[in-house]
């Protein structure tokens, strides 16, 4: 496993991060999850991401559960807050009150005094953002959380949070937004605006919600027990836009590149994400530890550029990269 910093922050993560989204707490049986996090552990990951909404709290319970007794120092645990939690009118959102109850009931269901890394899930219109990044800041100095970051942000917010961060002495040092060679949305406009602020990358669905691991076939029904069969879990809805036979066609024609660089096709989407130094981490999934087992076979990777290229272009045609696709357009869920 390699590492890279945080933004211009002193802390470093494994660039291959371990997150539990749809998976854990609903999808995967507990025991079974916790077999891939020991996986991602014996793989020298120690980066794990999750969020309160994964599962209601279960996705937090189980990764807590699975962590107990490792040592926290070596550990990176990061969490979210954003989405509801529950029927009440203040039980979502950024404002103070949702912030501050939902770090302490986020630190309860993970075991942990702290998490290193504490984002905001999504913009919150209806809050000014100065009350946000002031909750955001007592969090901080309070010792909840060592560093802050924002997910599916557009530039112009990231701009607006940072500069209010720096006024507070906080430190924003990420973004969590979904890359992948198929989806391409961040590179027009919030990339840039992170490097020059500073700010890294922490990556979701670098591998398509599973559609670049080459399994599903164009005019071929989704494998039994495969993401775009989970409609319980929501698997199915996320991965729905790439599921077309234009998409899956331009992936097939991915398989003798992965052979030239040695890679699964998983592995070789996850190292194309990592080829981005403005990415610190790529977030993997996971229903069965021979998946972590595969895919951590990325870190470390330098896929050659004219190989890099080819993927580029194959793809070129299906990959999303309209920036205004960087959030959801509705403002609450």
């Amino acid at each position: 496993m390699e590492f890279r910093s945080l933004g211009r922050s002193g802390l470093k993560i494994s660039e291959i991060a371990y997150g539990n989204w749809i998976t854990h707490g609903g999808q995967v049986e507990d025991d079974a999850a916790t077999a891939c996090i020991r996986a991602a552990l014996d793989a020298g990951i120690t980066t794990f991401d999750t969020a309160d909404v994964y599962a209601r709290g279960r996705a937090e319970q189980v990764l807590g559960a699975a962590l107990e007794g490792e040592r926290r120092s070596g550990l990176e645990i990061f969490t979210k807050v954003y989405w509801p939690m529950g029927d009440g009118a203040n039980d979502r959102g950024l404002s103070r009150k949702h912030v501050m109850e939902s770090i302490d009931a986020s630190l309860r269901r993970l075991g942990t005094d702290y998490v290193d890394l504490y984002q905001a899930h999504r913009y919150d219109y209806e809050t000014p953002l100065e009350e946000t990044m002031r909750a955001f800041a007592d969090v901080v100095r309070a010792g909840k959380a060592l560093y802050i970051g924002v997910s599916e942000w557009n530039a112009e917010q990231i701009r607006a949070g940072k500069a209010l961060a720096d006024e507070l002495g906080v430190h924003l040092v990420s973004n969590q937004p979904q890359y992948s060679a198929l989806y391409r949305v961040i590179e027009a406009e919030v990339e840039p605006a992170c490097r020059e602020l500073g700010i890294s990358q922490i990556v979701f669905s670098p591998i398509g919600q599973g559609v670049l691991t080459g399994k599903y076939k164009p005019g071929a029904e989704p494998p039994a027990g495969s993401r775009a069969t989970d409609q319980k879990g929501g698997g199915a809805q996320f991965i729905s836009r790439w599921m077309r036979d234009d998409v899956l066609e331009k992936v097939q024609q991915l398989a003798p590149l992965a052979d030239q660089a040695g890679l699964s096709m998983a592995a070789l989407a996850v190292a194309w994400v990592l080829q981005n130094d403005n990415v610190a981490a790529a977030i993997i999934g996971a229903s069965r530890p021979e998946q972590v087992e595969s895919n951590v076979k990325a870190a470390g990777v330098r896929l050659d550029a004219d190989l890099k290229a080819e993927i580029d272009t194959i793809l070129g045609d299906v990959a999303a990269t309209d920036p205004e696709l960087t959030q959801s357009p509705n403002p609450r869920p």
